[in-house]
């Protein structure tokens, strides 16, 4: 798991998920992570920009689910098979993947450029809600593999 901008709600689902299923947890971020207890690993990376991003690139491989909201490290993931999710339950696939990128590079190109770009909302009940059921279908999936 990317841990640096994920939601309180989804690390504590998926701790909780994890115990119960006894499934290995890694989580990576620049920076302590509050919540986070010794049964599962975290991994404080450097400050360097892209370091937690490397170090779950370099980790995850094919049957691992990970879980990100950064587009460039799911293009990454997806291209080396790893099945990805972000913190509002969207599923990263080969057929998807380029067109979330493109529409984000996009979109960064034109903040970059000046304009005033609407930001996605707080995190609500209902995205908490599509995670956790996109979280359970694909963990689920992958476990009877």
């Amino acid at each position: 798991m990317d841990a640096d901008s994920c939601p309180r709600p989804v690390r504590d689902l998926i701790l909780r998920s994890a115990k119960k299923k006894g499934t290995p947890l890694f989580f990576a971020a620049n920076r302590p992570i509050p919540g986070i207890d010794n049964s599962v690993t975290m991994e404080i990376c450097p400050q360097e920009t892209g370091a937690a991003d490397d170090r779950i690139a370099e980790l995850a491989k094919p049957g691992d689910l990970a879980i990100t909201r950064d587009l460039p490290l799911a293009e990454r993931l997806v291209d080396s098979g790893i099945c990805v999710l972000d913190d509002r339950g969207r599923i990263y696939t080969k057929e998807n993947i380029n067109y979330f990128r493109s529409l984000r590079d996009f979109t960064v190109g034109l903040a970059e450029n000046g304009a005033v770009i609407e930001r996605t909302a707080n995190y609500s009940k209902k995205d908490f809600k599509k995670f956790a059921d996109s979280f359970d279908r694909e963990l689920n999936k992958l476990l009877k593999k």
